[in-house]
């Protein structure tokens, strides 16, 4: 806190300020990055077990496995969220879970959970992009800006 803000504050919410400090619990950051590493990293290796899955035994190329990869993943990170299962993971590994695309597509799914109460059209429909609208808006708005770079950069002779 700056010491304006600090200037402002009356004695007493400056002694219950440095109170509240002392007492406060210190977060494990170590172990929280540990936890999503391991979590995150084991997400993608299983992705990777997919991959090789599809290429091995349907035939797929490296490339083309992709998109069937990833509807894997989402479709088991969406059962595992419709079981309480995702949420328990989440809650320990932290950010492993949210980086991977399970991680959207659990954000998604326990919305639509949450609200299919009210109803497939106001409940579910009006309620489960409400968290992941923010992330699908930015994912565009990235796509458009390194697009156009990419157009204006071989315009100009660039690769």
């Amino acid at each position: 806190m700056s010491n304006q803000k600090l200037k402002k504050l009356t004695m007493v919410q400056q002694e219950y300020k440095k109170f509240a400090q002392i007492r406060e619990p210190q977060r494990p950051v170590l172990m929280n990055c540990a936890r999503a590493f391991l979590v995150g990293g084991t997400i993608c290796v299983f992705g990777q077990l997919i991959q090789g899955f599809f290429v091995n035994h349907f035939g797929f190329t490296q490339k083309t496995a992709g998109n069937p990869t990833v509807a894997v993943l989402i479709l088991i990170s969406v059962i595992l969220t419709a079981l309480g299962v995702y949420d328990h993971i989440a809650q320990w590994a932290g950010a492993g879970t949210a980086v991977p695309v399970t991680g959207f597509a659990n954000s998604i799914a326990a919305a639509a959970i949450e609200h299919r109460s009210e109803g497939f059209v106001l409940g579910v429909g009006g309620n489960m992009f409400k968290l992941a609208g923010s992330v699908i808006v930015f994912g565009v708005f990235a796509a458009f800006v390194i697009a156009l770079i990419k157009t204006l950069l071989t315009m100009l002779g660039g690769a």
